[in-house]
């Protein structure tokens, strides 16, 4: 999974949205400056009636609880949300899970989903689309102004949903080793989160005029690693029946000695003896370890955190050394993006600047999987004598740090013989402010969901990105109602496969590619493939 060391890109276009939750409580009318109109939408939930909006024909329910207020359970699995009565408003964005940077701090009742429909109640049995959101394990929501599901619903006819859960050290700290059993199952909160949205999702379906049996997932960068986990998890075996990743992999979760490790690390800052302890700290108290030097070399912005294997709710690796038997018949769908890193590398202009004698130094740091740069470099040379030092560096860092974890589980589906297919986007708006950055990290968000004006995409909106995001998004949509991504408007995408290494590449003609990038595939193939945080 890449994991990038800080979303400010994110962050900046939430900001300029006006979207940030932080301290905020219930989702109500006034907090948004929404008033309920007299013909709004009424949803029938587990806990009460809910008053939604129309926008543009489809029906929107914003800051929905799927679950109780986390922070009297911190580091617990979390309960069913309160009944209330007579009738909601769901009109705003529910808060953030607590996180640092802007935003932040969030709240530790964070339980909150987001629905968008066509219509309700009408037996209508449209395929349910479940977005996690990217952030690494650490920070994001369910609100950012790309998630919209309201043009995938008009394109498709589909039901999306978006969703909040616990992050960093409130969803994934592993304390298990070190406090008692109300602890057991700290190190996996979030993924838990997630599983009980999941409930949620099915247990209302109809009433959103969705199907609770036809249930895809698909998420970005964290999002698509949350996915993986999930795909190994006895716990949501059989909430949802396709997936769809983006630039997200979790080959190997961490494991327990090194979580508990980290573990020990807030404790020793917090001069706590006690775990248990932990669960009297105010919120933006704790929030302050996330940013505690992690004990892996590789982990440069604070202290890492994600799932655990645990034993008891993740009871194997995700996708190490085979995929998981549970998952095997669920349709899935792995795509990256070619220029990954420069998301957050390419800001630096000093990166586009490297000469050939700065080049080892950088690159040593800045890729992941431990080889020699002078090897890396020299092969690099050979497959593209045309490369400048920066283009090598941006190449080597997305192959060696997170391209290498989709080829890992696309490799595992393929010997285990399951329906997966490949995809690469290597399209870029050539014109656009963002030129310099290329296909970077997060590009194909904006085009699945189709959301090209939205604050935050640099997709541009031309003649050439909107065929593509016709061609993604009909896709994902073709791949929900069908489990198979084909579409009229695509040349025939064809399984991945280990002889042929099938990968779909989305470009203004979008064509089917065997192997591409295989040598460095095969040069990075000298190293084993280590997830962060593992060890």
């Amino acid at each position: 999974m890449t994991q990038p060391p800080s979303n400010s890109h994110r962050r900046q276009f939430l900001q300029h949205a006006g979207l940030l939750t932080a301290g905020i409580g219930l989702a109500t009318a006034h907090t948004a400056g929404w008033a309920r109109t007299g013909n709004a939408p009424i949803a029938r939930t587990r806990s009460g009636r809910i008053a939604g909006q129309t926008e543009g024909g489809i029906h929107v329910f914003r800051g929905i609880p799927y679950g109780a207020d986390t922070a009297p359970r911190r580091f617990q699995p979390a309960l069913q949300e309160s009944a209330w009565s007579g009738v909601r408003d769901a009109l705003a964005y529910g808060p953030a899970a607590p996180q640092a940077g802007n935003e932040g701090p969030g709240s530790e009742d964070c339980l909150y989903l987001n629905v968008w429909t066509p219509a309700l109640r009408d037996g209508g049995k449209r395929p349910v689309l479940f977005y996690i959101h990217g952030g690494a394990y650490n920070n994001g929501s369910g609100s950012d102004p790309l998630y919209d599901g309201g043009n995938l619903c008009r394109r498709g006819d589909v039901v999306v949903v978006t969703v909040n859960h616990r992050l960093n050290l409130f969803g994934y700290l592993h304390l298990a080793q070190l406090g008692g059993p109300a602890l057991a199952d700290s190190g996996n909160v979030g993924q838990l989160d997630l599983v009980q949205a999941l409930h949620w999702v099915r247990q209302h379906a109809a009433e959103f005029g969705g199907d609770a049996d036809n249930i895809t997932v698909f998420g970005q960068s964290g999002g698509g690693a949350k996915i993986a986990t999930l795909m190994a998890m006895p716990a949501a075996n059989g909430l949802f029946h396709r997936a769809w990743t983006m630039s997200g992999q979790q080959v190997t979760a961490a494991g327990p000695r090194a979580a508990t490790q980290r573990a020990r690390l807030v404790l020793e800052h917090f001069k706590l003896g006690d775990a248990d302890a932990l669960r009297q700290l105010p919120m933006q108290q704790l929030l302050e370890a996330v940013k505690l030097r992690d004990p892996s070399r590789v982990e440069s912005t604070g202290l890492y955190v994600g799932p655990v294997l645990d034993a008891r709710n993740l009871p194997a690796h995700p996708f190490w050394p085979q995929a998981p038997a549970q998952s095997a018949a669920i349709p899935m769908v792995i795509g990256n993006t070619h220029d990954e890193t420069r998301a957050f590398l390419g800001n630096d202009p000093a990166n586009h600047t490297l000469s050939w004698e700065a080049l080892p130094a950088r690159l040593e740091a800045q890729q992941y999987v431990d080889l020699l740069p002078t090897v890396v470099i020299a092969e690099y040379r050979r497959l593209y004598p045309h490369y400048t030092p920066s283009e090598i560096f941006f190449a080597a860092t997305t192959a060696g740090r997170s391209w290498r974890g989709a080829i890992e589980e696309l490799e595992a589906r393929a010997r285990q013989g399951a329906p997966t297919w490949a995809y690469q986007l290597d399209w870029y708006d050539r014109g656009g402010d963002a030129a310099h950055l290329r296909a970077f990290h997060t590009l194909d968000i904006p085009l699945v969901f189709h959301n090209l004006q939205q604050p935050g995409s640099r997709t541009g909106s031309g003649l050439e990105a909107q065929r593509v995001a016709d061609t993604m998004s009909d896709a994902l949509l073709a791949f929900a109602r069908h489990g198979d991504p084909n579409h009229p408007g695509l040349p025939h995408w064809e399984p991945y496969a280990l002889d042929r290494r099938q990968t779909l590449q989305f470009d203004a003609s979008s064509h089917l590619g065997d192997d591409p990038r295989g040598g460095e595939r095969r040069l990075y193939a000298q190293a084993p493939f280590i997830q962060r945080g593992t060890f």
